[in-house]
């Protein structure tokens, strides 16, 4: 005798709840809004910054802020490129960012590739170390920093700025890196070891294009931070050897009234190779992902 089996009624299956499409529009409308008005916000000082270098000078004495600049004028910047102190202490900050860049780079990056992939005594106490001098207030260390370069007569020198300018980047670079450095898996120099590879080959053929990003990231805070950085330039530089932040200061006195649109104008062309290096840079950082990565 057979049996037959009824279909499962209406109320025995399983309610799929059925997705609403506008619902999931409304959420992209809201959030892509809310991306707009926070990058206006970010964007708005960059604005007000090379609105006002291109300001007249009567403009600045308006009660009533100018939002929209209908009448450029280049006097601020041809000012700024005429002036001979702009280009000595452009070069000043060349030479002590590309010195500090490349051996900071290079320092923190052994200093992270030994404490990533090796086993040694004392590497606790190396991690400790580089995590407490982070720690420490720069203002803290101006007085060491001063007599240690005065006895070694690096005063006002572009050697003894980028000194120190090394010690403040070394630090956080190997933080960086070595985030980078833990995120490649050891697996894979392994099976370069096995396909014939040393453990020096290994590592540079395979590890070190995946690191590309990390290098860049961390260059290019390297490069910010001493390019920007107005403390220790003060403290250690003067008598016409300046950095681009000290000349900065020249265009206000105690003596002169504050030229707001020179300030603006060497504002925005200092910030300019930084602004053009990052966009040119940024392109490339994917390309260090999976380089390296594939076996030929």
């Amino acid at each position: 005798m057979s049996t037959t089996t009824a279909p499962p009624s209406a109320k025995d299956e399983a309610v799929v709840p059925q997705r609403n499409p506008h619902r999931g529009r409304k959420v992209r409308i809201a959030a892509n809004t809310f991306a707009v008005v926070v990058g206006l916000i970010w964007f708005f000082p960059i604005y007000w910054m090379i609105s006002s270098a291109l300001l007249p000078n009567s403009e600045f004495r308006s009660s009533t802020p100018v939002f929209v600049n209908l009448h450029p004028t280049f006097e601020h910047v041809q000012g700024v490129l005429s002036d001979d102190r702009f280009w000595s202490a452009l070069s000043v900050s060349a030479r002590v960012t590309a010195i500090a860049v490349v051996v900071a780079v290079f320092l923190a990056f052994l200093t992270a590739v030994a404490i990533s992939r090796f086993r040694f005594a004392g590497r606790g106490a190396l991690i400790a170390t580089v995590l407490v001098i982070q720690m420490i207030p720069a203002e803290a260390l101006f007085i060491s920093q001063y007599k240690m370069l005065d006895g070694w007569g690096l005063l006002n020198s572009v050697f003894g700025l980028t000194l120190l300018y090394v010690g403040i980047i070394v630090p956080f670079n190997v933080w960086i890196l070595k985030g980078f450095i833990d995120g490649v898996p050891v697996e894979l120099e392994q099976a370069a070891m096995i396909d014939g590879c040393t453990r020096f080959g290994a590592f540079f053929r395979v590890t070190l294009p995946l690191l590309g990003p990390g290098l860049v990231t961390a260059a290019i805070f390297a490069i910010i931070t001493a390019w920007n950085e107005y403390t220790l330039a003060l403290v250690v530089m003067g008598g016409g050897n300046e950095t681009l932040p000290l000349w900065l200061q020249t265009f206000s006195g105690a003596n002169q009234a504050t030229n707001w649109g020179g300030i603006m104008a060497g504002s925005v062309l200092i910030a300019l190779p930084v602004i053009i290096l990052f966009m040119t840079v940024q392109t490339r950082m994917a390309a260090g992902l999976t380089a390296g990565a594939v076996k030929g």
